[in-house]
């Protein structure tokens, strides 16, 4: 049985035939429905110029997402600052913060999310893309929230209404970042297996104890499509893996059907690259899923999981996270 917090992360996927604003309203019923079951968080992740994602915006949708539920935190997985202006970033959240005190997580996260040219038109200056400004862009974010170092600009609200900061990563970059500032740290798994176990050695390795943690802190974000029967994980796990294949490939779509995706006549090296994207993942029934969960535990030590799920059918997905918390988790309302 899995005995860590278990979080979720949302995509809002837009599901072929689909609408964005259909998507964001079953966001919002997951939210409320993980929430009942006791899962500890609830984050939604930056994508721009991505047909299947709808959470381009996550600031204007966690305020929804906080207005329809009451205890679950709310997070973004994450802000990409290259994006933004740190000022913007306080300010969003720190208003999210003063008006949902203590249920706000700010994760943070180093690339663009994007292509360069989306991320340029966000950002609007070549300069302002480089991943090289991302450390001192950081500490000016921070800076408006604790007022350290006052200067001429005040984030109101930002200053005194700090949100949880986490740094997300996918390399040992931001890993040794976040132990060097005593900062949480959440590594995605889900699309960098083969970097997973380096990066949080070199995350624990580098932490220096703060005035946030004292001991350095692990979430693992990984792919979890849970199922009655494995042959039925397999067939809802479909789109996902075509959906990536078409994105890695320059051509991003709405998310296909499984019975789409099972129609894709893929090439050797595109089965290839769906194996390898699988690799290290949870899929299949709860027995299953709880063995693949365990074994990802045992091999990085993560003091929480955040499960992230992208199937086609709305109640395919709430199903998912129902089996996990019910078959997987024992009950996962303790670890609320």
């Amino acid at each position: 049985m899995i005995d860590v917090p278990l979080a979720v992360l949302d995509l809002a996927p837009v599901a072929r035939g689909a609408t964005p604003g259909e998507a964001l309203r079953h966001t919002t019923e997951l939210a409320r429905r993980t929430e009942e079951l006791g899962y500890r968080r609830f984050w939604v992740a930056e994508h721009h110029n991505m047909p299947a994602i709808a959470s381009s915006a996550p600031a204007v949708l966690l305020a929804h997402l906080a207005a329809h539920t009451s205890t679950i935190r709310l997070g973004s997985g994450g802000v990409m600052l290259p994006n933004h202006a740190p000022l913007v970033v306080a300010e969003q959240f720190g208003t999210l913060e003063a008006l949902h005190p203590g249920r706000i997580d700010l994760g943070i996260g180093r690339a663009p999310g994007t292509d360069q040219v989306t991320a340029l038109a966000l950002r609007r200056t070549v300069e302002g893309l480089s991943a090289e400004g991302f450390p001192r862009e950081l500490a000016d974010l921070m800076n408006y929230f604790s007022g350290e170092e006052p200067g001429p600009i005040t984030a109101t609200p930002g200053r005194g209404q700090s949100p949880a900061v986490w740094l997300l990563g996918s390399s040992g970059f931001s890993a040794q970042l976040a132990g060097l500032l005593g900062l949480p740290f959440s590594f995605a798994h889900h699309f960098s297996a083969q970097n997973t176990v380096p990066a949080l050695q070199l995350y624990r390795q580098s932490f220096r104890p703060s005035r946030w943690l004292e001991q350095p802190y692990a979430m693992v974000a990984v792919n979890v499509v849970c199922a009655e029967s494995d042959e039925r994980a397999e067939w809802l796990a479909g789109p996902s893996s075509l959906s990536f294949l078409k994105l890695r490939s320059g051509r991003p779509e709405p998310l296909a059907s499984p019975e789409e995706a099972a129609a894709y006549p893929y090439d050797e090296l595109e089965r290839d690259f769906v194996r390898q994207r699988r690799a290290g993942q949870a899929m299949g029934s709860p027995e299953t899923v709880s063995r693949q969960l365990e074994e990802l535990l045992a091999r990085t030590g993560a003091d929480e999981l955040m499960l992230t799920t992208m199937v086609y059918d709305v109640a395919d997905r709430v199903r998912s996270f129902e089996l996990v918390a019910e078959q997987v988790a024992g009950g996962l309302r303790r670890n609320g």
